[in-house]
């Protein structure tokens, strides 16, 4: 076959646009092909991020993909650049209908026909202000208020910001927006969740109570305040769990929440009792209702109506198959086995050794506590995790790795070193606590240094006869090798190995 040479003087380069792929995606939407238009819109709107008119197409797009919010914050965005288009307001109309937000949906609709009063969407504008003043009342926030559009809006923006994991920001703007509005009573309990997670949970607490001293009974501040005394252990518990127990809300919402508190703080027959009353009377929920409802249900002795909750929640969210409450204790965990030791657990998350939180999250892969304290970031979070503290994480909560990535393929070996550990009693004790810890040390030391773990077995192998010799066991490096099918010569090169990774003040 011939060789040609590339002749560089003919290449011509080629810069695409944010015009050129809005017109490709023009093209696409013309053949009602959205996915392939939002991917060219996503592109223009990139390259072009300050052109109303391809941010409105784009808003126009994800509200036909049912990606309502995401539509909301790319037509403000265009609104923003573009206060007095008419089609902007139009369309930011109809995606505040389809959110539910009438208040916002009939102030857009109205300020649409002041521009065009016998315009394209006039008809259409005149319907959602018809449908609005019928559903207005419906409009309640949290706490069963109606709240003006703006702030609204932003609450909504920190609540999304805080279930990405944007904390500082979300506080940020409800400070911001309780600075403006002190009895927005939603924002103050979203800024004491957001505090809490940060940890700062006397400012949380603080704000809870102010809340309550100033709108007595407000069941959002009761419930998390309740939440806030269950992760801490607090006696105060009993006594807010007694007065929730006598409220009787008629909000959806405010049915909700009381139900979803009960069940994380184990008060399983309240909650079934909440989240099945809104069930029989037509209340479709999210994920989140129907992971309560299966487990309020499970342990209050309602175990067919646990795995319907369950069914539906496959439906919704396929990759909390594994989680049901019935798996949770398919055998009594063992007394000496720590990693059921929740106050145990607990620690060494929060310890301040990266190599301690390693351990921990590996261990929260086989507690029977690992659905309750997933449930509450503040456990897991540190300031700046590190790469090899989010693929521990994730091993444990059941991450697919790809082999095919050198640095998760090490990782994945690395993992097999450790359940090789713990295969060895099919727990953690205290007496092989010495194993884990200096396996994990061994873990972070190494990985930073891209080793690649290639014998799990001969590395197991090696982490025991290095406890073992520490501690003066009489062991030979024969009977260690037979124990885990490896060679003498094999345990001894993995044992030089890892001790390169060992500090001075170690074993």
């Amino acid at each position: 076959m011939e060789n040609k040479k590339r002749n560089d003087k003919n290449i011509l380069s080629f810069l695409p646009t944010g015009e050129f792929y809005y017109r490709k995606a023009m093209k696409e939407l013309q053949r009602e092909n959205y996915p392939k238009a939002h991917k060219y819109l996503r592109r223009a709107t990139e390259l072009s991020p300050r052109d109303s008119n391809i941010l409105t197409q784009y808003g126009i797009v994800l509200m036909e993909m049912h990606e309502f919010e995401q539509a909301t914050d790319v037509l403000h965005a265009a609104h923003e650049l573009d206060a007095k288009d008419p089609n902007i307001l139009f369309f930011l109309a109809e995606v505040h209908a389809h959110m539910g937000l009438f208040w916002d949906a009939q102030n857009y609709a109205k300020q649409y026909l002041v521009f065009e009063t016998k315009g394209e969407y006039a008809a259409e504008a005149l319907s959602i202000i018809d449908f609005a003043e019928q559903e207005e009342w419906q409009s309640f926030d949290e706490d069963g208020e109606t709240q003006g559009s703006e702030s609204h809006y932003q609450q909504e923006k920190a609540r999304r910001m805080m279930e990405q994991g944007d904390f500082k920001s979300a506080i940020e703007l409800l400070e911001k927006l309780i600075e403006e509005k002190p009895d927005f009573w939603g924002a103050c309990n979203n800024l004491a969740l957001a505090y809490f997670y940060i940890g700062e949970a006397e400012m949380a607490k603080a704000l809870l109570h102010d809340v309550l001293r100033r709108n007595t009974g407000n069941l959002h501040a009761l419930c998390n305040l309740a939440v806030f005394h269950y992760y801490e252990k607090n006696a105060e518990l009993d006594d807010i769990l007694e007065l929730l127990k006598k409220i009787q809300p008629y909000v959806f919402e405010q049915r909700y929440k009381l139900g979803a508190t009960f069940a994380l703080v184990g008060k399983y027959k309240e909650a079934y009792r909440w989240l099945k009353s809104l069930q029989k009377r037509g209340f479709e929920g999210d994920a989140a209702f129907y992971f309560w409802l299966s487990h309020a249900a499970y342990h209050s002795g309602h175990e067919e109506a646990s795995r319907q909750a369950w069914d539906q929640l496959k439906k919704m969210d396929p990759d909390k198959d594994g989680y049901a409450p019935w798996n949770e204790h398919s055998s009594m965990p063992h007394a000496d086995a720590l990693e059921h030791d929740r106050d145990y657990l607990v620690k060494k998350l929060d310890h301040t050794k990266k190599s301690e939180r390693l351990f921990g999250l590996f261990l929260l892969g086989k507690s029977a506590h690992k659905q309750e304290i997933i449930s509450h970031p503040n456990w897991l979070a540190s300031d700046q995790p590190s790469v090899l503290e989010t693929f521990v994480l994730g091993y444990a909560l059941g991450h697919p790795f790809k082999k095919e990535i050198p640095a998760e393929q090490a990782f994945m070996r690395a993992m097999e070193v450790a359940e090789l550990l713990y295969g060895i009693d099919e727990m953690v004790t205290e007496k092989r606590v010495e194993v884990f810890n200096l396996w994990f040390l061994l873990l972070e030391k190494a990985f930073d240094e891209n080793y690649t773990f290639k014998n799990p077995s001969a590395l197991a192998a090696a982490v025991e006869f290095m406890v073992k010799s520490a501690n003066h066991v009489k062991i030979t490096k024969k009977q260690l090798a037979d124990d885990f099918g490896i060679s003498v010569s094999t345990l001894t090169k993995y044992v030089n190995d890892m001790s390169t990774y060992l500090p001075n003040t170690e074993l």
